[in-house]
């Protein structure tokens, strides 16, 4: 497993700002989306609409795990094959189309490192989502943390399994809100808080010196 604090990812146009708003969608939005997909689902040529909105935020989900960005665009590419091959399976839960594409983007990862055996899982986040995290798992009011237990959460991160990883990256360095997370793992939401929590206090086991 593979660190990659302060990871930069390539740059790539786009008129969706990459921020914490840009992963989730409103209620209006969500129902806008879902008459996108019922026109992809009737034709595929219509796909495109769906393709252009999401191409930027997958590759970066995949390029935060795989760390290199032409492995990030093969296997993103193969998101969306598959998503349009399955488009016709695809329901509405009320959730943001986004959550099911993660799944099967989480899908093509594993499956990325299962034929690729020599590579390993990179962990990639900012500044600002490692404080928070540390500020997590020390249930701190305030979110300042200092350089020696930043290298304390990471180290600690590599003793976790690859699922646990995944789990960690999605919810406190992607933001997806825990109903998302247990969507694209397929539990239940309140599964994923108890996950969630049991991860911090492993990692906080970790980190104490």
């Amino acid at each position: 497993m593979h660190v990659n604090p302060e990871d930069t990812p390539p740059e790539m146009p786009s008129t969706i700002p990459i921020t914490a708003s840009a992963f989730h969608r409103t209620e209006t939005q969500i129902g806008e989306e879902w008459s996108l997909i019922q026109a992809a689902q009737r034709d595929a040529r219509r796909f495109g609409p769906l393709y252009e909105q999401y191409y930027r935020q997958l590759f970066l989900f995949v390029y935060k795990r795989v760390g290199d960005e032409d492995d990030a665009a093969d296997v993103t590419a193969q998101v969306f094959v598959k998503a349009l091959q399955n488009l016709n399976r695809y329901e509405d839960k009320g959730l943001p189309f986004a959550s099911w594409l993660y799944r099967i983007a989480l899908n093509e990862v594993n499956q990325f490192f299962r034929n690729n055996a020599k590579r390993s899982l990179t962990i990639s986040t900012d500044s600002g989502s490692a404080i928070q995290l540390v500020a997590e798992i020390a249930e701190a009011q305030d979110e300042c943390a200092d350089e020696q237990q930043l290298q304390r959460m990471y180290a600690a991160m590599q003793r976790l399994a690859p699922d646990e990883v995944q789990l960690i990256q999605m919810r406190y360095f992607d933001k997806i809100p825990f109903k998302e997370v247990a969507d694209i793992l397929g539990i239940s939401e309140n599964n994923a808080k108890v996950r969630a929590f049991r991860l911090l206090q492993k990692l906080k086991k970790y980190m104490t010196p």
